[in-house]
């Protein structure tokens, strides 16, 4: 019977990652074996797991993974007796980029000047398979289901299009065939049909892969005297096989243990970092972690599947990703940890009440914080780096349950001090005057929006430094900040300004009550006019040489937190503000003798909204009504000219 082939358009951004590989200069052409065996590693993984519960899945033979060639034909094969795919299973796997950060991977490609910066990138969005193009003009792949009794057959050259088909298969498992591109030295591809050629790839990228990867060999034997030699062939393992977290670290290198680590992520670059530990004692580990170099284009996603470690039991694969044995906010850690003590009749839910897995996460974490202690202290422009990519994601740890200290000591921030320059929590308080006795920080939609603030003006003017904390979770954490030693946490956005000596601050108050008292009809007008948006309008010796801006009361929601929860679906109700005004600024006391000359002067009310938008535009918001505001101030640079 003939058997219906079925054509099938790729998904646009495949299309144009094809595109990109097919016509790379990229030079490191060989990592596209590294990916098939790890895929192929993978599907043996899924079905060993799932052999613990349903024996009858399980093959026959041994697990593995073959390489076979056709040298007349240009034909490379890679098979594996794995879990394989049913049709549906082909189409998102093979067919589609199935995650929701494709655009932010073809966003950063295409912001990538560097060809092999941008083919770096490939391992981080899980698309490894697609190298097999940069090497072949067509891929056929044929799997079968294990449990199921059809196979199919995806073939694809690559040009914007796939063809499926049900085919035939005599067990479970998948065969990628590569029809190979001509060799050719000067662009990087060899002749990945020659034996010395596959086992070299092997040796240096998939050695410590858990499955014998098989191939048939040659060599040559001499014969008996007087006998000419004779072609040996042999079924040869060309992988050791050896479980690199088992082994001392002294006999593996740094490139097998960077090998290892694009293994398990199929990430192309190299870690920042490696931490290798045993536990002993009442619960037994092995652990192989890793801290990358650059995060995954998932990192934020809910659905990310980058998290969690891989779990092993006596050497035995239980689960990919098992989420129990990190916390959220360490959720780049990635690596391997092995236990003799837990039980191979495990599932997630079994796993979430173990006491053993609890230890275990515990040590783990203890040794991650450690790492990263080291890491600041050893390499400070290195661990720049890594705070610039993941450091959102630690602070995500200030919102849990578990020791908060650790968090705050690996913090970096940008400060008013210095706006080249990180620094840390402890620098900061080493640094802070003798009469200071909170931390001072201010939160805004980015660094630079947060650095030209207004309400830092009298705080600078006093020589008081402020940390500029930007991220998104800066003003969750901030709802309740862990106290660092003895000192508090004290925002120069929310509530009353009181520095200097106890009797500066009285002097200070006052002049502003003084100062209030003189201009008390002109801030009721603002409040009339504006009182939709304000909850008050007040004098402050807050600034120095702005005339005007925002601030909310101490326990106030601040507008990042409130634009936070809004994005999250939540029902926010209104939190007005409060316009702080300067009482020493030329505009408000010119404004003030408009005001006690003509109370109804339209000038006067005209510029109550402008000054509320500036406020607005100073901390990086707009006003609610941008053409009007607009209008306003096109009306009065015509006046004034």
């Amino acid at each position: 019977m003939t058997q219906t082939v079925e054509r099938h358009e790729f998904q646009a951004e495949v299309k144009q990652l094809l595109d990109l590989l097919v016509h790379s200069l990229y030079s490191h052409k060989d990592i596209f074996l590294r990916e098939l065996i790890s895929n192929a590693s993978d599907a043996l993984d899924k079905l060993e797991f799932e052999g613990l519960t349903n024996p009858d899945l399980l093959p026959s033979e041994e697990f593995h993974i073959r390489l076979e060639t056709e040298p007349n034909a240009r034909i490379l094969m890679v098979s594996d007796n794995g879990i394989g795919m049913r049709r549906d299973e082909l189409v998102e796997q093979l067919g589609t980029i199935a995650h929701s950060g494709t655009s932010d991977f073809l966003e950063a490609i295409g912001k990538s000047k560097d060809q092999e910066l941008s083919l770096d990138l490939i391992g981080q969005f899980g698309v490894g398979f697609y190298s097999s193009f940069m090497v072949a003009n067509k891929v056929t792949v044929i799997t079968r289901r294990a449990g199921e009794d059809t196979a199919h057959k995806w073939e694809s050259t690559g040009e914007g299009a796939y063809t499926l088909e049900e085919t035939e298969r005599p067990s479970n498992g998948t065969t990628v065939i590569l029809h190979l591109k001509p060799v050719d030295q000067e662009n990087g591809i060899q002749d990945y049909t020659a034996e010395w050629v596959l086992k070299d790839i092997v040796r240096h990228h998939s050695d410590f892969v858990g499955y014998p990867i098989k191939m048939m060999t040659e060599r040559e034997e001499a014969g008996a005297e007087g006998e000419p030699s004779q072609k040996i062939t042999t079924d040869e393992t060309v992988n050791s096989m050896k479980a690199i977290w088992s082994r001392p670290s002294e006999e593996v290198t740094d490139e097998e243990f960077n090998e290892f680590y694009k293994h398990i992520t199929h990430d192309w670059s190299d870690p920042a970092r490696r931490i290798s530990v045993r536990m002993e004692g009442a619960v037994e580990a092995r652990a192989l972690l890793y801290i990358p170099s650059q995060a995954p284009f998932d990192l934020y996603h809910r659905e990310m599947s980058y998290r969690g470690l891989q779990l092993y039991i006596k050497r035995v694969f239980i689960m990919d990703k098992c989420e129990d044995l990190m916390p959220q906010h360490l959720r780049f850690v990635k690596g391997v940890v092995d236990s003799e003590d837990l039980s191979l009749n495990v599932s997630r839910e079994i796993l979430q009440q173990d006491r053993k897995i609890a230890a275990i996460r515990k040590f783990l974490v203890k040794k991650v914080m450690e790492e990263l202690g080291r890491f600041h202290r050893a390499d400070s422009d290195g661990y720049e780096k890594f705070w610039l990519q993941f450091g959102p994601v630690v602070k995500e740890g200030l919102l849990g349950t578990e020791k908060r200290e650790p968090i705050l000591e690996l913090m970096l921030c940008h400060t008013t001090r210095d706006e080249h320059e990180f620094t840390t929590v402890a620098d900061y308080v080493a640094r802070m005057p003798a009469d200071q006795d909170a931390i001072y920080y201010l939160t805004g939609p980015a660094t630079e929006v947060a650095r030209q603030s207004p309400q830092l003006e009298v705080f600078l003017q006093k020589g008081h430094e402020v940390l500029l904390l930007t991220d998104r979770v800066d003003e969750i954490w901030l709802q309740n900040p862990p106290p660092y030693g003895d000192k508090q946490w004290k925002s120069v956005g929310r509530g009353s300004v009181e520095l200097g000596s106890e009797e500066e601050r009285k002097n200070a108050e006052e002049e502003l009550q003084s100062k209030s008292a003189d201009f008390k009809g002109l801030t009721a007008l603002f409040q009339q006019l504006l009182n939709e948006d304000l909850k008050e309008v007040r004098m402050t010796n807050r600034l120095t040489t702005s005339p005007a801006c925002l601030v909310g009361e101490e326990h106030d929601l601040p507008p990042q937190m409130v634009e936070v929860l809004r994005q999250a679906g939540q029902d926010v109700p209104k939190v007005k503000r409060i316009l702080e005004l300067n009482p020493h600024h030329s505009v408000l006391q010119k404004l003030l003798t408009r005001f006690q000359d003509d109370e109804h002067d339209s000038i006067v009310r005209d510029y109550a909204e402008l000054i509320y938008g500036q406020a607005l535009l100073a901390e990086g918001g707009q006003p609610s009504d941008a053409a009007a505001f607009s209008k306003k101030l096109a009306d009065l640079m015509e006046k004034g000219l």
